[in-house]
Protein backbone atom coordinates (compact mmCIF):
# COMPACT_ATOMS: atom_id res chain seq x y z
CA UNK A 1 0.00 0.00 0.00
CA UNK A 2 1.26 3.70 -0.68
CA UNK A 3 0.91 4.30 3.35
CA UNK A 4 3.38 1.62 4.16
CA UNK A 5 5.50 3.42 1.00
CA UNK A 6 5.73 7.08 1.96
CA UNK A 7 6.50 5.64 5.89
CA UNK A 8 9.39 4.17 4.31
CA UNK A 9 10.24 7.22 2.11
CA UNK A 10 10.06 9.49 5.03
CA UNK A 11 12.31 7.34 7.40
CA UNK A 12 15.17 7.64 4.46
CA UNK A 13 14.31 11.08 4.20
CA UNK A 14 14.78 11.72 8.14
CA UNK A 15 17.92 9.54 8.42
CA UNK A 16 19.19 11.51 5.15
CA UNK A 17 18.70 14.46 6.97
CA UNK A 18 20.26 13.13 10.03
CA UNK A 19 23.48 12.41 8.21
CA UNK A 20 23.65 15.93 6.21
CA UNK A 21 23.05 17.84 9.49
CA UNK A 22 21.48 21.49 9.65
CA UNK A 23 21.99 24.24 8.03
CA UNK A 24 24.89 26.38 8.98
CA UNK A 25 22.68 29.22 9.75
CA UNK A 26 21.50 27.86 12.96
CA UNK A 27 25.33 27.39 14.44
CA UNK A 28 25.92 30.94 13.34
CA UNK A 29 22.89 32.83 14.08
CA UNK A 30 22.73 30.81 17.80
CA UNK A 31 22.33 33.88 19.37
CA UNK A 32 19.97 35.56 17.12
CA UNK A 33 17.92 32.56 17.38
CA UNK A 34 18.17 32.41 21.07
CA UNK A 35 16.77 35.84 21.50
CA UNK A 36 14.08 35.87 18.80
CA UNK A 37 12.99 32.52 20.63
CA UNK A 38 12.43 33.95 23.94
CA UNK A 39 11.08 37.04 22.77
CA UNK A 40 8.69 34.88 20.93
CA UNK A 41 7.94 33.00 23.80
CA UNK A 42 7.69 36.05 26.15
CA UNK A 43 5.45 38.63 24.24
CA UNK A 44 1.87 38.94 25.34
CA UNK A 45 0.78 40.16 22.17
CA UNK A 46 2.71 37.42 20.46
CA UNK A 47 0.41 34.74 22.64
CA UNK A 48 -2.62 37.04 21.58
CA UNK A 49 -1.79 36.23 18.30
CA UNK A 50 -1.62 32.59 18.96
CA UNK A 51 -5.36 32.56 19.92
CA UNK A 52 -6.11 33.93 16.36
CA UNK A 53 -4.52 30.79 14.64
CA UNK A 54 -6.85 27.59 14.34
CA UNK A 55 -5.23 24.70 12.92
CA UNK A 56 -8.21 23.04 11.50
CA UNK A 57 -8.77 26.14 9.71
CA UNK A 58 -4.90 26.50 8.25
CA UNK A 59 -3.50 24.60 5.38
CA UNK A 60 -2.74 21.14 6.40
CA UNK A 61 1.11 21.53 5.44
CA UNK A 62 1.80 24.98 6.56
CA UNK A 63 -0.53 24.83 10.04
CA UNK A 64 0.68 26.41 13.20
CA UNK A 65 4.04 24.52 13.48
CA UNK A 66 5.36 26.21 10.62
CA UNK A 67 3.75 29.83 11.05
CA UNK A 68 5.88 29.62 14.33
CA UNK A 69 9.22 28.49 12.89
CA UNK A 70 8.92 31.10 9.94
CA UNK A 71 7.90 33.64 13.28
CA UNK A 72 10.84 32.57 15.19
CA UNK A 73 13.12 32.81 12.32
CA UNK A 74 11.91 36.04 10.32
CA UNK A 75 13.06 37.53 13.90
CA UNK A 76 16.01 35.57 14.27
CA UNK A 77 17.13 37.33 10.46
CA UNK A 78 16.08 40.92 11.34
CA UNK A 79 17.91 40.69 14.59
CA UNK A 80 20.86 39.48 12.13
CA UNK A 81 20.81 42.05 9.42
CA UNK A 82 20.37 44.74 12.14
CA UNK A 83 23.94 43.92 13.19
CA UNK A 84 25.20 43.43 9.47
CA UNK A 85 23.97 46.72 8.80
CA UNK A 86 25.68 48.23 12.03
CA UNK A 87 21.84 49.94 12.29
CA UNK A 88 21.17 51.17 16.01
CA UNK A 89 17.99 52.28 17.16
CA UNK A 90 15.29 51.43 20.29
CA UNK A 91 13.18 50.12 17.50
CA UNK A 92 14.72 46.73 16.78
CA UNK A 93 12.50 44.62 19.29
CA UNK A 94 9.10 46.62 17.82
CA UNK A 95 10.56 45.55 14.22
CA UNK A 96 11.34 41.96 15.58
CA UNK A 97 7.80 41.96 16.85
CA UNK A 98 6.20 43.03 13.58
CA UNK A 99 8.24 40.19 11.79
CA UNK A 100 6.95 37.53 14.02
CA UNK A 101 3.37 38.44 13.84
CA UNK A 102 4.07 38.88 9.67
CA UNK A 103 5.34 35.10 10.15
CA UNK A 104 2.18 33.81 12.58
CA UNK A 105 -0.10 35.08 10.31
CA UNK A 106 1.60 34.84 6.85
CA UNK A 107 -0.11 31.66 5.86
CA UNK A 108 -3.39 31.95 7.62
CA UNK A 109 -5.38 31.85 4.16
CA UNK A 110 -3.26 29.66 2.55
CA UNK A 111 -5.62 27.26 1.77
CA UNK A 112 -7.24 29.97 -0.76
CA UNK A 113 -6.20 31.21 -4.53
CA UNK A 114 -3.97 34.39 -3.86
CA UNK A 115 -3.38 33.93 -0.39
CA UNK A 116 -1.17 36.74 0.23
CA UNK A 117 -4.07 39.09 -0.36
CA UNK A 118 -6.57 37.64 1.43
CA UNK A 119 -3.90 36.99 4.78
CA UNK A 120 -2.95 40.22 4.49
CA UNK A 121 -6.73 41.97 4.42
CA UNK A 122 -7.22 39.29 7.48
CA UNK A 123 -4.47 40.36 9.73
CA UNK A 124 -5.06 43.95 9.08
CA UNK A 125 -8.92 43.43 10.27
CA UNK A 126 -7.24 41.09 13.46
CA UNK A 127 -4.59 44.02 14.18
CA UNK A 128 -7.48 47.11 15.12
CA UNK A 129 -7.82 46.39 18.18
CA UNK A 130 -4.05 45.96 18.67
CA UNK A 131 -1.83 48.41 20.69
CA UNK A 132 0.64 48.38 17.74
CA UNK A 133 1.64 51.62 16.49
CA UNK A 134 0.29 52.13 13.14
CA UNK A 135 2.89 52.38 10.74
CA UNK A 136 4.06 48.61 12.30
CA UNK A 137 0.25 47.54 11.39
CA UNK A 138 1.27 48.51 7.99
CA UNK A 139 4.74 46.66 7.81
CA UNK A 140 3.11 43.45 9.01
CA UNK A 141 -0.05 43.72 6.59
CA UNK A 142 2.84 44.75 3.96
CA UNK A 143 4.51 41.75 4.33
CA UNK A 144 2.53 39.16 4.31
CA UNK A 145 1.06 40.56 1.15
CA UNK A 146 4.63 40.36 -0.28
CA UNK A 147 5.86 37.24 0.92
CA UNK A 148 5.17 34.81 -2.18
CA UNK A 149 8.02 33.89 -4.71
CA UNK A 150 8.37 34.44 -8.24
CA UNK A 151 5.83 37.68 -7.83
CA UNK A 152 6.68 41.58 -8.77
CA UNK A 153 8.36 42.75 -5.05
CA UNK A 154 6.05 45.11 -3.78
CA UNK A 155 7.84 48.88 -3.03
CA UNK A 156 7.72 49.24 0.58
CA UNK A 157 7.09 52.25 2.25
CA UNK A 158 10.24 52.98 4.12
CA UNK A 159 13.79 50.80 4.78
CA UNK A 160 12.48 49.09 8.35
CA UNK A 161 9.30 48.20 6.52
CA UNK A 162 11.66 46.83 3.72
CA UNK A 163 13.66 44.96 6.22
CA UNK A 164 10.64 43.34 8.07
CA UNK A 165 9.06 42.13 4.74
CA UNK A 166 12.46 40.46 3.51
CA UNK A 167 12.91 38.95 6.78
CA UNK A 168 9.39 37.42 6.43
CA UNK A 169 9.90 36.31 3.23
CA UNK A 170 13.61 34.38 3.77
CA UNK A 171 12.28 33.01 6.72
CA UNK A 172 9.45 30.95 5.00
CA UNK A 173 11.83 30.41 1.94
CA UNK A 174 14.06 28.50 4.19
CA UNK A 175 11.27 26.35 4.51
CA UNK A 176 11.59 24.86 1.09
CA UNK A 177 14.91 23.30 2.02
CA UNK A 178 15.03 20.54 4.09
CA UNK A 179 11.95 20.74 5.77
CA UNK A 180 10.24 20.50 2.58
CA UNK A 181 11.06 16.85 2.34
CA UNK A 182 11.30 15.87 5.96
CA UNK A 183 7.86 17.31 7.34
CA UNK A 184 6.01 19.30 4.07
CA UNK A 185 5.86 16.87 1.71
CA UNK A 186 4.78 13.83 4.06
CA UNK A 187 1.88 16.21 5.44
CA UNK A 188 0.83 17.15 1.83
CA UNK A 189 0.62 13.53 0.43
CA UNK A 190 -1.63 12.28 3.77
CA UNK A 191 -3.91 15.29 3.02
CA UNK A 192 -4.56 15.06 -0.09
CA UNK A 193 -3.86 11.55 -0.79
CA UNK A 194 -1.52 11.62 -3.27
CA UNK A 195 -0.89 8.30 -5.01
CA UNK A 196 2.54 7.14 -5.13
CA UNK A 197 2.62 7.28 -9.04
CA UNK A 198 1.72 11.08 -9.12
CA UNK A 199 3.86 12.16 -6.86
CA UNK A 200 6.70 10.41 -8.36
CA UNK A 201 5.83 11.75 -12.17
CA UNK A 202 5.24 14.96 -10.85
CA UNK A 203 8.56 14.92 -9.19
CA UNK A 204 11.56 16.57 -11.53
CA UNK A 205 9.26 19.24 -12.07
CA UNK A 206 8.55 19.96 -8.76
CA UNK A 207 12.26 20.11 -7.78
CA UNK A 208 13.20 22.41 -10.63
CA UNK A 209 10.81 24.77 -9.25
CA UNK A 210 12.58 24.45 -5.89
CA UNK A 211 15.36 25.27 -7.72
CA UNK A 212 14.07 28.33 -8.34
CA UNK A 213 14.19 29.48 -5.18
CA UNK A 214 17.66 29.47 -4.43
CA UNK A 215 17.92 33.30 -6.62
CA UNK A 216 15.31 34.76 -4.77
CA UNK A 217 16.25 35.51 -1.18
CA UNK A 218 16.06 39.14 0.10
CA UNK A 219 17.93 40.20 3.13
CA UNK A 220 22.19 39.70 2.84
CA UNK A 221 21.46 37.05 5.74
CA UNK A 222 19.25 35.14 3.31
CA UNK A 223 21.25 35.25 0.37
CA UNK A 224 24.11 34.20 2.28
CA UNK A 225 22.40 30.97 3.80
CA UNK A 226 19.72 30.53 1.92
CA UNK A 227 21.18 28.81 -1.24
CA UNK A 228 22.00 26.14 1.14
CA UNK A 229 18.95 25.35 3.01
CA UNK A 230 17.59 24.84 -0.74
CA UNK A 231 20.59 22.76 -1.88
CA UNK A 232 20.69 20.34 1.78
CA UNK A 233 17.06 19.72 0.72
CA UNK A 234 17.33 18.74 -2.65
CA UNK A 235 19.86 16.23 -1.48
CA UNK A 236 17.72 14.71 0.39
CA UNK A 237 14.99 14.95 -2.29
CA UNK A 238 17.10 13.18 -5.14
CA UNK A 239 18.01 10.67 -2.37
CA UNK A 240 14.17 9.38 -1.66
CA UNK A 241 13.44 9.97 -5.38
CA UNK A 242 15.85 7.19 -6.11
CA UNK A 243 13.62 5.16 -3.72
CA UNK A 244 10.25 6.13 -5.21
CA UNK A 245 11.14 5.24 -8.67
CA UNK A 246 12.26 1.52 -7.53
CA UNK A 247 9.04 1.77 -5.82
CA UNK A 248 6.82 2.62 -8.08
CA UNK A 249 8.36 0.03 -10.83
CA UNK A 250 7.50 -2.84 -8.29
CA UNK A 251 3.80 -2.00 -7.93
Amino acid sequence: MDADLYLRLKEKALAAACRIGNPSFYERHDRELRISNSFFESSPIISRCLRYLDESKLHPAHGILHCEKVAREAGAILQAEFRERGLEGSDRDDLMLCAQIAGLFHDIRRSEENHPLLGSRETERILRDFTIADRYKRYIVAAILNHEAFREVLDSEDEPARLVSDSLYDADKFRWGPDNFTVTLWLITESFRIPLRTLCENYEEKIEGILRIRDTFRTETGKRYGPEFIEMGIEIGHEIYRDMCDMTELK
